[in-house]
Order: structure tokens, then C-alpha cells, then sequence
């Protein structure tokens, strides 16, 4: 398959386009030739040293969070590794950050929303045109340690925490409705309100985030922004197999 087949095929199925007005994120092809033939795709959360590294074998490297983030003025230091290891290795880099947030159906938040039971599930995260999360409803009311249980067992949570999930349970002791931002979405926290959620999963917190939930009574869960951003990129190496195409997973936690 042609290089500019493949980012054509993802730029539509993520409608990258739909997102460029809002996402200091370059989206889509940050580095490679068009023309270029591909054969086998690296999918990582992270375009870093170590993953491009992990990749070099492969043809493109599909990331969430890229190199280029509101134009790249100089090309030194890390940026200047980074990119010369790509080229170095013939190595193309694509890119999806909000568009994979999301996706209702191969994004971040929907992934979360999968593994924690939601259904009926709604756009959520409006920023500006478009939306970054999803919101829907658990098939039966659950505990927040039932919640915090589940997401304690996403891929790149710490290894030998009890719970490495921080929750602010302030919500009630029955959690139906559940809004998802993933990554660092707390700032969503009164629209979930707004919309009637009883809890708000995402990744990281801010200091005033304790206040906010508390005074407004919603359960917050931070369940790590590396663990609840994988969902995306592995949902983009199922649609690549699918389209025939080898692949290949790099898992790298960060542990944040």
C-alpha cells in the first residue's frame, strides 16, 4: 500500500480535518514521502526516542501525541533526534490526537467507555465544533471501587500500587451516568455536571479539581494519562490489520 493511501484512509475514518482549526496537534503525516510504499505499521501512544527506536523495522510509526505541536521552529536538540532517527530509518510518523480522543467508535474515550460497561453512549467534550470524550450510562449502578477496579487494570498502570487510580469520591454511591475525557480532561468537569454524570474518568488532575468535584458532588477518577490513551492507537492497529496491512504494538508506560 502507497504511504498517502494509508493517510488518506486514516484521515477519513478520523476526520482529521474536522479537528485542524482546534488541535495545536499536527495531525495526520508529520513525517515521510508521500510515494513511499508501506508494509508494516508501529503503533506507540508516544512519538519519543524509545519508541521510534522500538519502530525502526517498521515503515510508519502511528502515534497519539507527535513531534509537531503548533509548528516545530527549530529542529534541534530532542526534536533534532527524534526526526533524524526517523529519517535514519526510512521510518514515517503519523499522527492523531484529538481526532483519536474522539472517535465514538476507535477513540480513547470510547475505548474507556467499553471496558467500564457504558452504553447509550453520547458525544462529550465539546472544544469548539467538536468533541474530545463520550458520556453514557452503566448497564447496572456500580460502586466508584468497583469503577477504580476496572481502571487499575488498564494497560501502563504502575506495577505494585494497591490502586494507582486517584479517585475523588464526592459522587454518589450509585454511579449510572459516566462522562470520559481521556488523557487531561478535568477541565470537562463542569459540562459533566451539566449533563447529569455522576462521575468523570480521565487521566490527570489539577489542584482545583478537588473543590470543583466536591462542591458539585461527581466522583472524579484519574486513572492515568499514558493508561487511559491506549485504547485509540490499538483500535487503529485492529483497522490497519484488517486493511491487510502487518502491525505491530509498542507498549512504553510512563507511569503517569
Amino acid at each position: 500500500m502507497k504511504l498517502s493511501e494509508y493517510v488518506d484512509r486514516l484521515d477519513e475514518e478520523l476526520d482529521t480535518a474536522a479537528y485542524a482549526d482546534v488541535d495545536a496537534s499536527a495531525n495526520g503525516l508529520q513525517v515521510g514521502p508521500d510515494d513511499a510504499e508501506i508494509e508494516r505499521v508501529a503503533f506507540a501512544v508516544d512519538a519519543a526516542a524509545a519508541t521510534i527506536e522500538a519502530a525502526a523495522d517498521a515503515d510508519v510509526l502511528v502515534v497519539h501525541h507527535g513531534l509537531s505541536w503548533g509548528g516545530i521552529e527549530r529542529v534541534t536538540g530532542r526534536v533534532h533526534d527524534r526526526i533524524a532517527a526517523l529519517v535514519e530509518n526510512d521510518l514515517a510518523l503519523y499522527v492523531s490526537h484529538l481526532p483519536l480522543d474522539g472517535h465514538q467508535e476507535l477513540g480513547n474515550a470510547a475505548g474507556v467507555a467499553e471496558e467500564v460497561g457504558l452504553s447509550d453512549r453520547d458525544p462529550f467534550g465539546e472544544m469548539g465544533p467538536v468533541t474530545i470524550g463520550t458520556i453514557g450510562e452503566a448497564a447496572e449502578p456500580r460502586s466508584a471501587a468497583a469503577i477504580r477496579e476496572t481502571l487499575d487494570g488498564f494497560e501502563g498502570q504502575p506495577a505494585g500500587e494497591a490502586s494507582p487510580t486517584r479517585v475523588l469520591d464526592f459522587g454518589p454511591d450509585e454511579i449510572e451516568r459516566v462522562a470520559v475525557v481521556t488523557g487531561s480532561g478535568v477541565d470537562w468537569l463542569d459540562e459533566a455536571v451539566a449533563a447529569g454524570a455522576d462521575a468523570l474518568i480521565t487521566g490527570e488532575g489539577k489542584q482545583q479539581v478537588y473543590h470543583d468535584a466536591r462542591e458539585a458532588g461527581v466522583t472524579v477518577f484519574l486513572a492515568g494519562h499514558y493508561a487511559t490513551e491506549t485504547f485509540g492507537v490499538r483500535a487503529l492497529e485492529s483497522l490497519t490489520a484488517d486493511w491487510g496491512v502487518e502491525t505491530t504494538y509498542l507498549s512504553h508506560p510512563t507511569g503517569l
